[in-house]
């Protein structure tokens, strides 16, 4: 039996009194209230648009923060007015919510579509199965800009506040669920390889089995992807804030989760390729359409 260099055995629960917490419940909790901060604090700084006589870059140095009165210092009457409305953000993200649900729901049918092919009424019962993270970013992604345009604001600004957020939240979301002992991937004798010991009910199938902590080095890449975004966007790579940084974003997390994949459990589908990494291909191909898009919209804006 491989043997486990790093292993866990402690109570996944905070327990008092007679109730008990899964700490993966309050690390995720944790990590959505950081996002939903971070992109509140994001938003109120990201200018709703250029000025009519201003160059495009104004609206990058407007992200330094509000507009000042330059006799108090403070922000002016109609900084507000100038940037991205934080109670938009409000309902936007419960705009994100049906469809991060339904595009997760589908993406979980499609890395089992022979149980749900022979069981269609499952497709739609809560209590049985999950969700796929991939789709459920995707899915989204499209109902949140959706909700966005009806209250008719800038679509590509808000996908420009969201990529650092999103990004975030799935690193975090990664390193709860290691918390729980989910997501544990295939066998491994190694120096990397993990266990979740104890009489617990960890979240991963034979967890005592040393294996490569998929959920950690999903985390570990994403904060790289995070990382070159971050360093992207300050270095003014993403002047137009028309969106594209988000989908660069999005296209270098699905290759690293397309990486990851290679330790998981999954069955294979296609060759050496299991059904969620034909979905990160996917994800790639969309992504890049839409940056090669909206690159030539911009050529086309400044000739």
């Amino acid at each position: 039996m491989p043997i486990a260099l790093i292993a866990f055995d402690f109570d996944p629960y905070l327990r008092i009194g007679d109730q008990a917490i899964w700490w993966q419940t309050l690390a995720l909790a944790g990590a959505i209230l950081v996002v939903l901060v971070l992109a509140a604090l994001i938003a109120g700084r990201t200018p709703v648009g250029p000025s009519a006589d201003a160059p495009a870059d104004e609206a990058v140095a407007a992200l330094a923060g509000p507009s000042a009165d330059t006799t108090t210092g403070s922000p002016g009457p109609d900084a507000e007015a100038r940037h991205l409305r934080r109670d938009d953000l409000l309902f936007i993200v419960l705009g994100i919510v049906p469809g991060a649900i339904l595009g997760g729901r589908l993406g979980y049918v499609a890395l089992h579509l022979d149980y749900y092919a022979a069981h269609p009424p499952a497709i739609v019962d809560p209590a049985q199965g999950g969700l796929q993270l991939s789709l459920a970013i995707v899915g989204g992604a499209l109902t949140g800009a959706f909700i966005a345009r009806q209250l008719e604001g800038p679509v590509g600004r808000w996908l420009q506040v969201a990529v650092v957020p999103v990004l975030l939240g799935i690193g975090l979301g990664k390193v709860s669920m290691a918390v729980g002992g989910a997501g544990q991937g295939a066998a491994l004798n190694g120096e990397w390889a993990t266990a979740y010991l104890g009489p617990w009910p960890w979240g991963s199938i034979a967890p005592a089995i040393p294996a490569y902590p998929s959920q950690l080095i999903e985390a570990a890449l994403t904060a790289l992807v995070l990382t070159a975004v971050v360093i992207g966007l300050a270095a003014g790579r993403s002047r137009s804030l028309d969106g594209r940084a988000f989908f660069v974003g999005l296209a270098l997390w699905a290759i690293a989760r397309f990486a990851v994949a290679f330790t998981w459990r999954d069955p294979l589908v296609l060759g050496p390729l299991d059904a969620d990494q034909l979905i990160s291909m996917a994800i790639l191909a969309a992504c890049l359409v839409l940056i090669a898009v909206s690159s030539r919209k911009d050529q086309l804006w400044r000739a």
